[in-house]
């Protein structure tokens, strides 16, 4: 598939490490990583909802939200997870497969329709969001957010083709 997508993706998986590792610095006590393990639940459960629609199956999740939050060994391992079976997914596409148009439900039984173009967009710039609510936490905590923007991801995966050494 594309290499745009694929980078986006290995972006995605990165960034996700990055808030993960910082929160779990902070440790399971903190009110800030309580607060961060609803976001990235509420994140991964809408990347789980998505991934279904983009293989035109069902899911299991009534909600956008989890009943219960995992802990963040358990979410940090689930995230894991589907950070990898959506970079396998995107290796697998071609150009016609994007386009393709997918009737779903929303949760709340609202219809909807996306291309699957849309829908990677659209795991991408969610999440995205939700890691950038948890770092605004961090700032107003007094914390350092974790370091996750695209051109430090890049500038790290791509160091010799950045003009940078090579750790």
């Amino acid at each position: 598939m594309h290499d745009t997508w694929q980078r986006l993706f290995r972006y995605k998986a990165w960034a996700n490490d990055q808030v993960l590792t910082a929160l779990a610095k902070l440790g399971a006590e903190s009110q800030i990583t309580g607060l961060a393990i609803k976001a990235l639940s509420h994140s991964y459960i809408v990347d789980r909802i998505f991934a279904a629609h983009l293989r035109r199956t069902a899911h299991a999740y009534p909600s956008a939200n989890a009943s219960e939050l995992p802990t963040l060994e358990q979410l940090s391992a689930d995230i894991s997870a589907s950070d990898r079976e959506y970079l396998d997914y995107v290796a697998a596409l071609d150009r016609d497969q994007l386009s393709e148009r997918i009737p779903f439900a929303f949760t709340d039984g609202a219809p909807g329709c996306m291309s699957r173009e849309e829908m990677l967009l659209h795991v991408i710039t969610h999440g995205v969001g939700h890691r950038g609510q948890i770092s605004a936490v961090m700032l107003l905590h007094a914390m350092p957010a974790s370091k996750d923007g695209f051109t430090t991801y890049l500038h790290e995966a791509e160091a010799a083709d950045r003009g940078r050494a090579v750790a």
